[in-house]
Order: C-alpha cells, then structure tokens, then sequence
C-alpha cells in the first residue's frame, strides 16, 4: 500500500509542500492524456486509496468525490489534447501537463514526486518513482483525479462520436475499438500520429 515516508523526506530535506503527479490515456488511440497533481495534507491517511489501476471504478469515483471535495487538499489536472498529442508526441505531451499541473498549483509546490521516470526540463525539483503510484499517497490520489477526469470525459464523448464504444474501452486500442475504427474510420478525438489510426487513414 502507499505511505507518506517519500513525502516525509521531502519534507525533512526542506521542502514543505510535496505534490504527487501522475497521468491517465498514454496508451489509446483516442482521447486527451489527463494529468493531476495533488498536495495531501501532512497527516493523511486512507483506508484504501491505492494505484487507480489496483482499484474498480466504483471505488476511484468514491475516491474522487472524497479527494477533490476535501479542503485540506490541493490539486488541479490539465486534459492535453488530441492536438497537442499529434504535433509534440505523447511523452511530450504528457511531460507538457506535468509542467503545468505543478505550475497551476496554489499553493505552489517546493517539490514534487512523478510516477515514472524523470520530466525534462521539469520547474521544480523533482524525485521520480517507477511505480509510484503503489509508493506514494500523494501519487496515487493524482492517480485516481487523472484516471477519473480523463473516463469522465470519454463518456461524453461516447455520445459526441457514437459507434466507436468509447464508453466502454475509454479509447484503448481493445479488438471492439480497432474494429469500429476500420468500419467508421477516426472522429476528431483520435490520434492520427498513432500507428494503427494513422495506417488506417493511408489505407482510406
């Protein structure tokens, strides 16, 4: 389960606010990459609050509601769109909401911990933890803002761009997916610089 101890050493090393930061949607086809950055207060604890991908959607959208409805907690998630994916990549993209979740943090952050590897050209000090979201509390509630904004949004763009069952997979490339994509090939929101839409679209 995750703890406060990397957060705690941040803290012992001078820094007073740590952020945890974490994305959702690096892997669709189709979609904006979500990124969230949360600041926990010192004496946080959770029953349950764990890696989004460890936990049903029942238990992220209870999570979700008792994070972002908590005063004692600070956070903020960007949507990097479909656009913005196609024209810089989704490493860079995804780097690109990191850098302004922790900007748009108010309080601002004296330091931050980052599921995953180092951000270039990051604006705060930085400590990356591979797996971090199954470490750090602060990363796992970043974790499920991510995960839970990103699948809200899906579902109103299942009623957007109907056929491609974006409701169901969330824009991951599943076999159902793939499937409505070749028969109506890609809407507005997919990722032309992906390999399987952008194959398609040379095939049309």
């Amino acid at each position: 389960m995750p703890s406060l101890d990397h957060e705690k050493m941040l803290r012992a090393a001078g820094h007073p606010l740590i952020a945890g930061i974490d994305e959702a949607g690096r892997g669709p086809l189709a979609g904006p990459v979500s990124v969230a950055a949360v600041i926990l207060p010192p004496d946080f604890e959770h029953a349950i609050l764990n890696d989004s991908k460890k936990l049903t959607e029942a238990k992220r959208e209870q999570l979700y509601e008792e994070l972002t409805t908590d005063p004692r907690i600070r956070w903020h998630c960007e949507m990097i769109a479909v656009a913005d994916i196609d024209r810089i990549n989704i490493l860079q993209a995804t780097w690109l909401g990191m850098r302004r979740c922790a900007l748009a943090l108010d309080p601002r952050p004296t330091a931050v911990l980052i599921d995953g590897k180092p951000v270039r050209d990051f604006p705060l000090p930085q400590v990356a933890l591979v797996k971090g979201d199954s470490l750090s509390y602060s990363i796992a509630a970043a974790s499920i803002i991510a995960k839970v904004s990103r699948d809200r949004l899906m579902l109103r763009l299942a009623e957007t761009y109907p056929g491609y069952g974006f409701e169901i997979h969330k824009g991951y490339p599943t076999p159902s997916h793939q499937a409505a994509l070749k028969k109506l090939g890609p809407c507005p929101e997919h990722r032309r610089s992906f390999r399987p839409v952008a194959q398609l679209e040379l095939a049309l």
